[in-house]
């Protein structure tokens, strides 16, 4: 989990989260805005990035108001605005305004050291958000995920569940997520082995493989079977979601090693040879059109419509098509 400074009140005037980690960035920046509502749930919440972040916004944003209404500013990837865009923020930060929380979220390397330095001197809370490159840095994350969630898990199904998932901490924390919503008691290995390493034919993971390589009868097949030997409908749509996902990732990164991509995607070298076979067939539209089809699923499959199971079957035609889109384009 994300690491926080002593100081650890998230309506204090200005928040700095540093680190690459996309989940623990944007759970942090959820946790400011959350507690911003909670004291004035008419608060306004102004998410940028450093192109909308222009010499002079800043100071516009921070203005008081007329109603003195709260305000949280988020501004993503801080190490990148302009040289005269820091000057205001580093303004700024000497003299914060009331009722506005400043979030600046920062990648942490030598770009931008200046205003990552100006924004400790000011006092700013900080919250480190690393990458977690390390297996034992994953295992400690997937056991936090589970404490905090009030739930046991045992040693053996924390590196169980990490083994099976990977490295993606937005795909454990959704894993951690839906096994402490469909079983009782204490998670163990044999539950995630049931969940997620279970027999191939009966594996969300085989539908979700089918269906982003267009193979629609075999996809719809292995769907028929996972249910009818009880895999619970919500890891099926967290499959699709991980599968194209994951070929929606691949298909914007540059060209590179397997290990080099891995890295920058928080992938496992193994799952970046898997995925650069399934991109074939895929473009742009066909990953929207599969990512709505896979939303669709899961509002069906968590109680937004009457049968779970032909929710799935429709995002598993859908995406079985969206795959074969560049051979029709």
């Amino acid at each position: 989990m994300a690491r926080k400074n002593a100081s650890d009140d998230p309506l204090a005037p200005v928040t700095l989260a540093v680190g690459q980690e996309e989940l623990l960035l944007d759970r942090a920046v959820r946790e400011v805005v959350a507690a911003a509502k909670a004291a004035d749930a008419d608060t306004d919440v102004r998410d940028l990035t450093p192109d909308q972040l222009q010499p002079g916004t800043l100071a516009e944003l921070v203005s008081p108001s007329l109603f003195a209404e709260r305000k949280v500013v988020v501004v993503r990837s801080a190490q990148d605005l302009s040289a005269d865009t820091v000057k205001d923020v580093k303004a700024y930060l000497s003299s914060p305004a009331e009722e506005i929380t400043l979030v600046l979220l920062h990648a942490g390397g030598a770009k931008g050291k200046g205003l990552l330095d100006a924004a400790r001197k000011a006092g700013a809370r900080e919250v480190a958000c690393p990458k977690m490159t390390k297996p034992a840095d994953r295992l400690a994350f997937v056991r936090g995920e589970f404490r905090t969630a009030g739930r046991s898990a045992t040693p053996e199904a924390c590196q169980a569940l990490v083994d099976a998932i990977g490295s993606d901490l937005r795909e454990l924390a959704s894993a951690v997520t839906q096994l402490v919503a469909d079983v009782e008691g204490t998670i163990d290995e044999a539950v995630v082995g049931r969940y997620y390493t279970g027999r191939a034919e009966a594996s969300s993971f085989t539908v979700a493989d089918r269906a982003v390589e267009g193979r629609t009868a075999e996809a719809l097949e292995a769907l028929r079977w996972s249910l009818s030997t009880g895999v619970a409908p919500v890891l099926i749509t967290s499959a699709l979601a991980q599968g194209v996902r994951a070929i929606g990732k691949l298909s914007s990164a540059r060209g590179g090693r397997p290990a080099d991509l891995a890295r920058e995607l928080g992938m496992p070298p193994w799952k970046i040879d898997r995925v650069r076979q399934q991109m074939r067939g895929w473009t742009p539209d066909g990953v929207a059109v599969a990512l709505r089809a896979v939303a669709e699923a899961d509002a069906g499959v968590k109680g937004g419509g009457d049968d779970p199971e032909y929710a799935l079957e429709k995002a598993v035609v859908a995406i079985a098509r969206a795959a074969r889109s560049r051979g029709r384009a």
